[in-house]
């Protein structure tokens, strides 16, 4: 993907996703546009898969656009609570629920789970359609795996990041500054596979 720059749509209203994408898309001549600039509503994530529901989110964006999507669906598997809250992250203490609301879901959940037994990772799956009908959707995972702490700690990042510990920096991912976490994350990874297949 080369020359004039090329307008995509990015199927999410999630402002933190955003500011990480518009980041990592910016060696490329890719004009990411959220949906909500272009009148896309939300679509019903009714997939069983992170991958599933990317696609969903991504053939209803270019669909009513006309133009390539990405759509990102990603969450967090905790291994003591046999994968969850994974499809259902955001809302995970209910349709509405907040960072702050899910978080103290989650804690309540492990709260007999010792440190050893808190292993947990976050997913991310990126999906590249060239357009609504595209059979062979560009699909990019990453993984990135950790600890749940016992407490938040740090201010930066969104979601569950507070709670997320990175054995690597010896820190949650809420404390790391944003350059180290856009080398690191899940959606760091996938995006870094993304933009390799779209510079081929």
């Amino acid at each position: 993907m080369s020359g004039d720059i090329q307008q995509v749509v990015l199927a999410s209203n999630n402002k933190g996703k955003l500011n990480e994408l518009q980041h990592l898309l910016g060696s490329l001549n890719i004009k990411m546009l959220p949906q909500k600039q272009m009148g896309v509503s939300e679509v019903a994530e009714t997939g069983l898969s992170f991958v599933e529901n990317a696609i969903i989110k991504a053939r209803h964006a270019s669909r009513i656009t006309g133009l390539p999507a990405i759509a990102d669906d990603s969450g967090l598997e905790v291994d003591a609570l046999d994968g969850a809250p994974g499809i259902y992250s955001a809302r995970y203490a209910g349709e509405q629920a907040s960072d702050a609301e899910n978080i103290e879901k989650l804690l309540r959940e492990l709260a007999t789970v010792s440190t050893q037994q808190r292993t947990a990772r976050f997913q991310c799956l990126l999906v590249f359609l060239k357009h609504a009908n595209d059979p062979t959707p560009l699909i990019c995972q990453g993984t990135w795996e950790g600890l749940i702490l016992e407490e938040p700690r740090g201010e930066h990042g969104f979601g569950y990041d507070p709670l997320f510990f990175v054995p690597s920096e010896h820190c949650s991912a809420a404390e790391l500054p944003a350059g180290i976490k856009n080398e690191l994350s899940h959606r760091a990874k996938a995006m870094a596979y993304l933009l390799r297949e779209l510079k081929k």
